[in-house]
C-alpha cells in the first residue's frame, strides 16, 4: 500500500492537536501554531516561485507586465522584501527576496512565447472584525482566501501582541495612548499583516467576526484538549 503524503491541512490539524501535550500554556501553543502556519505558507510561496523561475517567464518587459509581476510578489513576500532589477539586455529580470534568515536570488526569463501563467497567490477576501464591547464599530480587513477566519483571528491577535512590544508600540504607550485595537490597526506595519496573509483594508461584505470571542474559542479548544 502506497503511503499518502500529509497535506498542509492535515499537518496543521496534527500540530494543533499535539501542541497542548507539549505546553500547558494555551497562549504559547497558539503563538507557536501561528508561527508554524506562517512558515508553511512561506515555504509554499517559495516553492511556487522557484517553479515559475524554472518553467515560466514574463512575455515582455512592458511597465504594466513588470508592475503586475511585482504586485504578485509583494502579495506573497511583502513590499520591503522584494527587489526587481531588469537586465540591460532585456532578456530577464533579477529578483531578490529578502527573508529574515536568508536572501533568495533568482532570475526570471523574458520570452514572448511563454504561455504558462504567472504564479497567482490566493486572492484576498473581506475579513470584518469587531470588539465585543463595541460591535457596531467594524474594521474591514482582508485575509487570504486560503486563510480561514479562525486562523486569521489567531494571527491577528498574535500580531497585535507583538506590535505593542515594538519600538513604535512602546512610543505610543509612552505618549499616553491606550493599547487599543484602533491604535494597533492604524500603526501596525502593512508587512506585519501581509506576512501572515492579512491586509489592513478591504471593501466588500462578509460575515462579521468578533475577534475576542474567537480568541476565547481557540483557547477553549486548546484547554479542552489539555483535559483529554
Amino acid at each position: 500500500m502506497k503511503n499518502k503524503a500529509m497535506n498542509e491541512a492535515d499537518f496543521l490539524a496534527l500540530l494543533e492537536k499535539v501542541l497542548p501535550k507539549t505546553t500547558q500554556d494555551p497562549h504559547l501553543a497558539t503563538a507557536i501554531y501561528a508561527e508554524v502556519l506562517k512558515e508553511v505558507r512561506l515555504v509554499k510561496s517559495l516553492q511556487s516561485f522557484e517553479k515559475f523561475c524554472e518553467t515560466g517567464g514574463l512575455p515582455d518587459l512592458a511597465p504594466e507586465t513588470v508592475a503586475g509581476f511585482e504586485r504578485e510578489l509583494i502579495a506573497q513576500f511583502g513590499a520591503e522584501n522584494i527587489e526587481i532589477i531588469q537586465d540591460e539586455t532585456g532578456k530577464s529580470v533579477e529578483v531578490a527576496i529578502e527573508l529574515t534568515d536568508r536572501t533568495i536570488n533568482s532570475r526570471v526569463k523574458v520570452d514572448p512565447t511563454v504561455t504558462q501563467e504567472q504564479p497567482v497567490p490566493a486572492p484576498f477576501v473581506p475579513f470584518p472584525v469587531a470588539l465585543p464591547e463595541d460591535p457596531e464599530l467594524v474594521w474591514i480587513l482582508g485575509r487570504r482566501e486560503d486563510f480561514g477566519p479562525d486562523e486569521a483571528s489567531r494571527a491577528l491577535l498574535k500580531i497585535e501582541e507583538e506590535f505593542w512590544q515594538t519600538k513604535k508600540g512602546i512610543q505610543l504607550q509612552k505618549g499616553g495612548g491606550d493599547k487599543t485595537f484602533a491604535e494597533f490597526i492604524e500603526h501596525v506595519p502593512a508587512s506585519a499583516l501581509s506576512d501572515s496573509g492579512l491586509k489592513r483594508h478591504y471593501k466588500g461584505p462578509e460575515t462579521l467576526h468578533t475577534i475576542q470571542q474567537l480568541q476565547r474559542r481557540a483557547e477553549g479548544s486548546l484547554e479542552s484538549l489539555l483535559k483529554e
